[in-house]
């Protein structure tokens, strides 16, 4: 009991020293971590250790693919094919519908891709669409990120779930049926909740360009075609690698695979990618690759997002080494809850320590003996547990996340702003995934 509510003292710290004290993120993380390590009774040499094995291995993860996508996101920006993009898609959905559209995207873009890739990928569009549109970006990011999530955690070829299906031998085909049917119904109320939250936390999506500026834009903008391939070229080789990957190997076991396994890495599809922006601007000047032009400009805005990334790696680290998951079994495993338990499980797993992949693959470890205590020994019921499980890996999604700073940070948002939009909003996600996801199990 102690160390939850250390957990959550050190969690009000954060919160309260990056809103009110306008302490720097990356400072606020980085000493609830010690503060953490420190009261519950870890080894400084080990805490020390943990931190800089969290912090590391975070940047290792996704260092290079936030450098690389926010060079795309740039090169998009300035030669115009951002708005390029933006004309099109406002052609078909029309200015009502942008949170749908990005809900959407996210959506379909998380299915193949981690959700931070997702939103780095996709905020440049975002963000012109919005500008075209003359909405808020509190309301369409929070769209787009909420959209990512909901696939990240319920929909396989995401790790998480697939991970968790093998875990408690739960048919895949059912998991993404009952992924599809259950995370759907739960985006759509999210989407209503994007467009109210958007209508009163103005956030303007910079830059803050004139009609005749964007105008402007067009006429010197790539085309269409032109525009999409540094996003689609990405997506389209991590998917490959998803399906290559696949227990049935569709790709066989040769050579073949393995390229599409090297080239399908998000760090090499997105450096790739990259490469491709470099064909967006008319003509590729030297100064466009240097350190004061725009490769310079995306390095600068890269290494704010990566250092706060790093940091929250750390705290949940720190966390994760505690064994915050056995002391939620102990106070959570005793009632009957039913399809709830692993919900309620993954939720606090994922509110401790920021990870959703870690809180399905854990919630799924401690669950797995109990399935036959609980019932789930159908392939029905195998199936609605990990969709369960994923339900509550989506909440709540906060300051220990990265996938929270890389949307606040790519947002223009404060810290309050953060939680009261993508956090609460993960919540929101969550509870009405599971509220679908009982009724289905009700039925069936």
């Amino acid at each position: 009991m102690y160390t939850i509510l250390l957990l959550l003292l050190c969690i009000v710290f954060i919160i309260v020293a990056s809103t009110r004290f306008k302490l720097h993120p990356f400072l606020a993380l980085l000493a609830a971590s010690l503060l953490f390590g420190i009261f519950s009774g870890l080894p400084l040499d080990e805490l020390i250790k943990t931190i800089n094995d969290g912090f590391g291995s975070t940047i290792g993860g996704i260092g290079i693919i936030i450098i690389a996508g926010l060079i795309i996101g740039t090169f998009l920006e300035k030669s115009g094919g951002a708005y390029t993009l933006a004309n099109l898609v406002l052609k078909i959905i029309g200015p009502k519908r942008v949170h749908m559209a990005m809900g959407f995207i996210g959506y379909f873009v998380s299915i193949p891709v981690f959700a931070d890739s997702g939103f780095i990928i996709v905020s440049p569009l975002n963000r012109a669409l919005t500008k075209k549109a003359k909405l808020s970006l509190a309301g369409t990011a929070v769209a787009l990120s909420l959209g990512l999530m909901a696939s990240h955690t319920m929909v396989p070829p995401t790790p998480g779930p697939i991970a968790a299906a093998g875990i408690l031998g739960a048919d895949l085909g059912q998991v993404i049926l009952f992924g599809l049917m259950t995370s759907i119904p739960a985006l759509l109320v999210c989407i209503l909740f994007a467009k109210k939250i958007g209508s009163k936390i103005f956030i303007d999506p910079a830059p803050k360009l004139t009609e005749e500026q964007i105008n402007s834009q067009l006429e010197n903008a790539p085309s269409v075609f032109k525009s999409f391939i540094p996003i689609v070229v990405p997506i389209i080789l991590i998917v490959l690698r998803s399906f290559a990957e696949y227990p049935t190997m569709p790709f066989g076991d040769g050579t073949f695979k393995y390229a599409i396994g090297f080239v399908g890495n998000p760090v090499v599809a997105l450096l790739i990618g990259m490469v491709l922006s470099f064909t967006l601007p008319k003509k590729l000047d030297k100064e466009m690759l240097s350190t004061s032009g725009w490769i310079g400009e995306a390095l600068t805005s890269a290494a704010i997002i990566i250092l706060i990334t790093g940091a929250g790696g750390a705290f949940g680290k720190v966390l994760q080494t505690s064994d915050i998951s056995s002391l939620l079994e102990n106070n959570v495993s005793n009632g009957n809850l039913g399809i709830w338990l692993p919900f309620l499980i993954a939720a606090g797993i994922k509110t401790a320590q920021g990870s959703s992949t870690v809180a399905i693959i854990t919630t799924a470890s401690i669950i797995a003996p109990l399935m036959p205590a609980m019932g789930f020994d159908t392939e029905v019921s195998k199936a609605l547990a990990v969709i369960a499980i994923g339900a509550g890996a989506s909440l709540v999604s906060h300051a220990n996340d990265s996938f929270f700073w890389v949307v606040t940070q790519l947002s223009d948002m404060k810290v309050n702003q953060g939680y009261k939009t993508h956090s609460l909003g993960t919540a929101i996600l969550g509870f009405s995934a599971m509220i679908v996801l009982t009724i289905i199990s009700l039925i069936i």
